[in-house]
């Protein structure tokens, strides 16, 4: 008897519509609208809406609704990317010491020249030359290269 491989299941963003598209694209903009908003806006009834919500939160298209802070008056935070390569196979190691790092906001496993990306904020100037100085330090990097970002056209 030959083994039967379990049949991959498409991804629901290939199913999705131009409506969904629509209807998460607004949401992207303000998760806060009411149905009836986004209904009117799509041309639906407020009933679509929930419904389509409900198969795309089902489905993994949407998972969650998140609230997004007014970011820091200009001048009062330094923010940075830092892409890092590690040594050998040291990337898991250098994410868990990052991790640990208040001056690490994010970061990101990826792939190609650099093993991760680090978002670092901070203060002051003096504060940001510590902060490199201090992830520089980590036992597994080999490498790593920093640029501040000087202004933010989306979020």
């Amino acid at each position: 008897m030959r083994d039967r491989l379990p049949t991959p299941r498409a991804s629901p963003y290939l199913t999705m519509d131009e409506v969904d598209r629509h209807l998460v694209a607004m949401l992207c903009e303000n998760a806060r609208l009411p149905a009836t908003t986004l209904a009117k806006k799509l041309g639906v009834t407020r009933t679509t809406v929930q419904n389509r919500l409900a198969r795309l939160e089902r489905d993994g298209v949407i998972t969650g609704y998140t609230l997004r802070l007014r970011p820091p008056v200009e001048g009062q935070s330094i923010r940075a990317l830092m892409t890092i390569s590690s040594d050998g196979h040291k990337a898991s190691e250098v994410l868990r010491a990052l991790q640990g790092n208040p001056n690490v906001a994010a970061l990101y496993m990826t792939n190609g020249r650099w093993d991760i990306v680090a978002e670092i904020r901070v203060e002051t100037l003096e504060l940001f030359e510590s902060a490199l100085r201090e992830i520089r330090k980590l036992t597994g990097i080999a490498q790593s290269e920093t640029s501040i970002l000087l202004s933010t056209h989306k979020l």
